[in-house]
C-alpha cells in the first residue's frame, strides 16, 4: 500500500504544484536539471490528489527494504487512479546510492483494476530507493478531446485555444529550465499552427498531435496535481546473492586415508585444495566448507551419532571448540591459517568463491564455556543445557543464550566473522539461524551490509515459514527451502509461486540432499532420483547446491532417520570420484552440463520469470523461463523450457499444453535439447517421451530465427 494510505509508510503521499517538471526515462541521458520531489501540500488530507495504492515491491508496508541484485529486472507496480475521465500518468523515480535519479513511465496494464507497472534494472550494488509519482496529464486529456471533437466538427476554435494553453504551459517549462531547450521548436511550431485560422481545423491540430511532439511529452510529460508515494527502500546486492551453484565438502574427508597400523589420517586444507579443480571443472561457483574448527572431546559422538566413540573417531565438526581454540581457530589436523589462505587463493585461481559454515554453538570444551558461562543456559543443578530437538539429542553441543550478555556475545560473534572475511571468505552458510534471536540477525546483517556488502549469508532454516520469511526480511540473502520435500507437479508449482511472491526479500536455494537430509524419495530411487532432482533444482531456481558424494549416488539411509548411514558428520568419508567417473557411474557429467547450461542462459539466472504449463501425465512437470531481449543482459531473448518427470519408477509418453504467448513464439517453433543436442519442431501441444533412466527430462532452449541462421 502506498504511503498515502498506510500508517507504516514513512512518507505521506503529497500533491505538487501545477506544472511540475520531470526527467527522461531510465537509460536516457538527462536532458534537464533534476526536479525535486514535490513538497507536501498543507491542505492534503493524506491520500493525495491522485491516489496511489498498493505499491510493489514494498515489504511489510516499508518496515523492511525490498531487495534485488545488480542487473535484475525488478517489476514496479502501483494502483493509481483519479476521479472523472481526465487523463493521468504514473512514473517511478529511481534513486541510486549516490543520489542520482532516473525516471521511467509506468504503463496501465489493467485499466479495470487501475494497475500500472514497469520494470527497472539497477546497475550497481548499494542502497537505492524509488518513489511513485502520479499526476494529471493535461496534454493527454486535450489530445483525446481533439481527436474526438475535431473530426466531428464540434467546438473547433475552443479546442484549438485549449491546445494553445496546454502547450504554452509546456513552453514555460523550457524557460524555467525544467524542460530541455530542444523542445522549444516543436512546441512553438505546434502553437503557431493551432493559432493559424487560415488552416482547416484538422490541419491546425495536426502538429500538436504528431508523433514527434507526442514522444517529447511522453518522455517529459506535462504534469499537474502530482502525488508521491515513497521513497521506498531497495537494497541491491551483487549477483551471487541470487545466482550460483554451491558444492559442499567436509575438508577432513578430502584426502583422508586409513593406515592399517595407525588408523585414520585426516585430510587437510591442502588436500582439500587439490579437490577444487574437479569442483571447478563441474562448473560450480562456490566451494562450501563445513566447520573447520577444533572439535571437543567431551561427549564426543561416534559413528552414526553413537554415544560411544571409538578410538580415532573424529567427532562432529559442529561440536565446535577445544583446547586449541574455538570459532576463530582451525583444527590442527586440517592445518594452519596459512593453509586456509592457500585454499582460498587456489579457489580464486579457479573462479570459485569460498563459503564457510557458521554454527553458533559450542562443545563443552570451547574456551567460551569457561570464560563466559553467562553465554549459555545454566540449569538449576548448575549444569549447562545441551542442544535438543526432541527426539534428537546433541549432548556434544551447548547452545548459546543471548539473554544475559547480549552485547558481549554479539561482539564476539561479529569479531569471528570479521576474521574469516579478512581471510577471504565471501559467503557464510549459517547453521540453524532460526534458533537465535531475529533481532540479533537484523543487527549483525545490517552491520555487515555496511562494512562488507559483498558478503552473502545463506540461512539454513528448515523451520516454520514465518521465521524463514522474516530471516529474509531482516537481511539474509538466501535461504534453504522445502524443495527437498516437494515432489509432485502440483506441489512444485504451488511452492514456486509462493517463492516468487516472496522474491522481494527471500531468495531460495534448492538442495536435493544435504549432509543432514536424505529423503525417502532419494533413498528409494537410485541414480534416476538423483538425476531428475538435480535437473529440477538447477533449473527451477537461480541458486542450487549439492553435498559431496551426490555424484556417486550415496543413497543408503540410517535406519529410523532421514539421513545417510555412516554419516560424514561423525567419520571420515574419502571417495573415489575418479574411479566412478572412469566406470561411467558418476553423475559428474550431468552436473557439469547443468552448470554449463545455467551459465549460458540468463533466463535460468532468474526466479520471477517462471511460468508453469500443463502435461496430460500427472507425474510430469512443465515450466519455462523467458527473458525478452530488452531485459536480457545479452540483448537477445532467452527462453528455456523444461519438461521433467517427478517420479523415478516409471516413464511417460505425454502431450504438453504450452502457453505460446508466454514463450513468445509462433504456432510452430524449433527447440534444442541442451542436454543431448537434439532438435525438434514443436507447436502448442507436442508429445514428449521421458524415461527415468535414459531421459528423465528435456531441458530445451527455444531457437530464435534471429539467433540461428539455420532456422527459417
Amino acid at each position: 500500500m502506498s504511503s498515502s494510505s498506510s500508517p507504516l509508510d514513512r512518507t505521506p503521499a503529497t500533491t505538487a504544484p501545477t506544472g511540475s517538471g520531470s526527467r527522461p526515462p531510465q537509460h536516457a541521458a538527462p536532458a534537464a536539471p533534476a526536479v525535486a520531489a514535490p513538497a507536501p501540500d498543507p491542505l492534503d488530507a493524506g491520500v493525495g490528489r491522485i491516489p496511489i495504492m498498493d505499491v510493489t515491491p514494498v515489504v511489510d508496508g516499508g518496515r523492511f527494504p525490498a531487495s534485488c541484485v545488480v542487473g535484475e529486472s525488478v517489476r514496479i507496480t502501483a494502483n493509481a487512479f483519479r476521479e472523472g475521465h481526465d487523463a493521468m500518468g504514473v512514473q517511478v523515480v529511481l534513486t541510486d546510492p549516490q543520489g542520482a535519479e532516473t525516471v521511467r513511465r509506468l504503463r496501465s496494464t489493467n485499466p479495470g483494476l487501475d494497475l500500472w507497472e514497469t520494470r527497472v534494472r539497477p546497475d550497481a550494488a548499494g542502497h537505492w530507493s524509488f518513489r511513485i509519482e502520479a499526476f494529471s496529464s493535461p496534454y493527454d486529456t486535450w489530445a483525446h478531446v481533439a481527436e474526438v471533437k475535431i473530426p466531428a466538427g464540434i467546438d473547433e476554435p475552443l479546442v484549438c485555444a485549449e491546445g494553445v494553453a496546454v502547450l504554452r504551459a509546456a513552453l514555460a517549462e523550457v524557460a524555467s529550465g525544467a524542460r530541455p531547450a530542444e523542445d522549444r521548436a516543436l512546441l512553438e511550431a505546434a502553437i503557431a499552427s493551432l493559432q493559424d485560422s487560415s488552416l482547416s481545423p484538422a490541419a491546425r491540430v495536426a502538429p500538436a498531435l504528431a508523433a514527434d511532439l507526442r514522444g517529447v511529452l511522453d518522455v517529459r510529460p506535462l504534469r499537474e496535481g502530482v502525488t508521491v508515494s515513497g521513497p521506498h527502500a531497495l537494497v541491491v546486492h551483487r549477483p551471487r546473492a541470487l545466482f550460483g551453484s554451491w558444492y559442499e565438502m567436509f575438508p577432513r574427508s578430502e584426502g583422508a586415508r586409513f593406515d592399517p597400523e595407525s588408523g585414520w589420517v585426516s585430510g587437510t586444507l591442502r588436500t582439500a585444495a587439490d579437490s577444487l579443480d574437479r569442483v571447478a571443472a563441474m562448473g560450480f561457483d562456490v566451494a562450501y566448507l563445513t566447520p573447520i574448527h577444533p572439535i571437543g572431546t567431551a561427549f564426543r559422538k561416534g559413528r552414526n551419532n553413537s554415544l560411544e566413540p571409538r578410538p580415532g573417531d573424529p567427532g562432529s565438526p559442529y561440536a565446535i571448540g577445544a583446547a586449541e581454540g574455538g570459532h576463530d581457530a582451525i583444527h590442527p589436523d586440517l592445518g594452519t591459517m596459512e593453509d586456509f589462505d592457500a585454499f582460498v587463493a587456489r579457489a580464486k585461481e579457479l573462479d570459485l568463491e569460498v563459503a564457510l559454515d557458521v554454527a553458533l554453538q559450542c562443545s563443552p570444551d570451547h574456551p567460551w564455556v569457561a570464560e563466559h558461562p553467562e553465554w549459555f543456559v545454566v540449569r538449576p543443578d548448575g549444569s549447562i543445557a545441551y542442544a535438543e530437538n526432541p527426539p534428537k539429542k546433541y549432548q556434544d553441543i551447548y547452545p548459546l543464550s543471548f539473554d544475559t550478555d547480549y552485547e558481549g556475545l554479539y561482539a564476539a560473534i561479529r569479531d569471528v566473522l570479521e576474521l574469516w572475511v579478512e581471510h577471504g571468505v565471501t559467503l557464510f552458510r549459517v547453521d540453524n539461524p532460526h534458533t537465535k534471536p531475529v533481532r540479533f540477525w537484523e543487527q549483525l546483517l545490517a552491520e555487515f551490509d555496511e562494512k562488507h556488502p559483498e558478503v552473502v549469508f545463506l540461512a539454513e532454516a528448515f523451520t516454520r515459514p514465518t521465521m524463514m520469511h522474516t530471516l529474509g526480511k531482516v537481511g539474509f540473502h538466501q535461504s534453504y527451502t522445502y524443495f527437498t520435500w516437494r515432489h509432485t507437479p502440483a506441489e512444485l508449482q504451488e511452492y514456486l509461486e509462493e517463492l516468487v511472491e516472496a522474491a522481494p526479500y527471500m531468495r531460495p536455494s534448492f538442495w536435493p540432499t544435504t549432509h543432514d537430509i536424505l529423503t525417502p524419495f532419494m533413498s528409494s530411487g537410485g541414480r534416476a532420483a538423483f538425476a531428475l532432482r538435480a535437473i529440477l533444482a538447477a533449473t527451477l531456481v537461480p541458486t542450487w547446491g549439492i553435498y559431496s558424494g551426490y555424484e556417486l549416488v550415496e543413497d543408503v539411509p540410517r535406519p529410523g532417520a532421514e539421513e545417510q548411514i555412516d554419516n560424514e558428520k561423525y567419520e571420515y568419508r574419502p571417495r573415489d570420484f575418479a574411479g566412478a567417473l572412469a566406470q561411467g557411474t558418476s553423475l559428474e557429467p550431468l552436473l557439469g552440463d547443468l552448470n554449463r547450461i545455467r551459465r549460458a542462459h540468463p533466463a535460468l539466472q532468474t526466479l520471477t520469470t517462471i511460468r508453469f504449463h500443463e502435461a496430460e501425465d500427472e507425474d510430469v512437470v512443465v515450466f519455462s523461463k523467458h527473458l525478452p531481449a530488452d531485459e536480457s543482459p545479452t540483448g537477445q531473448a532467452d527462453t528455456v523450457l523444461v519438461a521433467s518427470l517427478t517420479v523415478h519408477d516409471r516413464g511417460a509418453w505425454t502431450r504438453l499444453s504450452l502457453d505460446l504467448g508466454a514463450l513468445d513464439v509462433g504456432a510452430s517453433f524449433e527447440v534444442e535439447d541442451l542436454l543431448t543436442g537434439e532438435r525438434f519442431t514443436w507447436g502448442e501441444d507436442p508429445f514428449v517421451i521421458l524415461d527415468p533412466h535414459d531421459r528423465p527430462a528435456h531441458v530445451l532452449r527455444i531457437v530464435r530465427p534471429e539467433e540461428d541462421p539455420h532456422v527459417r
